[in-house]
């Protein structure tokens, strides 16, 4: 019986059905298509080569800071009803041609956002939901910028720049003041500030009050 399964058995030769070898040459795959780099870079000579990665870190940093430095805030627009609705359009026209000698842009995005042509831009959105930051107890009794009367939330836009949004008036009104639009982040607030006092009424349904607590 041994001698017959001996017999009968199939000797399979050696390496059969085992995984080819590996071929040597030229990489395969998405490896190949840096191949050509890097046989240019062995190439040059051993400083050039040494250049090289210093060089390459400096380009991508620069590209870096040059696209922090160019974002704009989104001009999102908003949907505001009933009579919020009304304040923001009457804030919409009572708004400043300019701001610090930066002419504000027509059309409109929105009957409720206002864009200024600093560089980057200045955008006011008018009727935005209450900011998240408020539901902090300590941002609520914080005091933040009052300007003209008017009081405002300041906080950062993650850009380097600052968000401000109105917070004892019947209509939350968001002014984005971007990084180095400006000398002073808060340039913009005194003439859209007097607009605000003027069209938007504060907490007690007056108009040109004041939202100082201490007066």
């Amino acid at each position: 019986m041994a001698g017959r399964t001996l017999a009968s058995a199939r000797v399979r030769p050696a390496g059969e059905g085992a995984r080819p070898a590996a071929k040597a040459g030229p990489y395969h795959g998405p490896v190949a298509r840096f191949q050509r780099p890097i046989r240019a870079l062995a190439a040059l000579p051993a400083p050039v080569r040494w250049l090289s990665l210093p060089l390459g870190l400096l380009a991508c940093s620069a590209l870096l800071f040059q696209s922090w430095g160019t974002w704009q805030p989104p001009l999102t627009a908003t949907a505001p009803t009933g009579a919020v609705a009304g304040y923001c359009q009457a804030l919409e026209k009572a708004l400043p041609g300019a701001i610090e000698g930066h002419q504000r842009t027509t059309p409109d995005p929105s009957p409720y956002v206002a864009v200024w042509n600093s560089a980057p831009r200045t955008v006011l959105r008018c009727g935005v939901p209450r900011p998240k930051a408020l539901r902090d107890v300590k941002n609520q009794e914080s005091t933040g910028p009052n300007v003209n009367d008017v009081q405002w939330l300041l906080e950062k836009d993650g850009h380097g720049g600052y968000r401000f949004t109105v917070t004892l008036r019947l209509a939350y009104v968001e002014v984005s003041v971007p990084a180095n639009a400006y000398p002073n982040y808060s340039d913009p607030l005194s003439s859209v500030s007097d607009a605000v006092k003027a069209t938007v009424p504060d907490l007690s349904g007056q108009l040109g009050g004041t939202d100082d607590p201490s007066s």
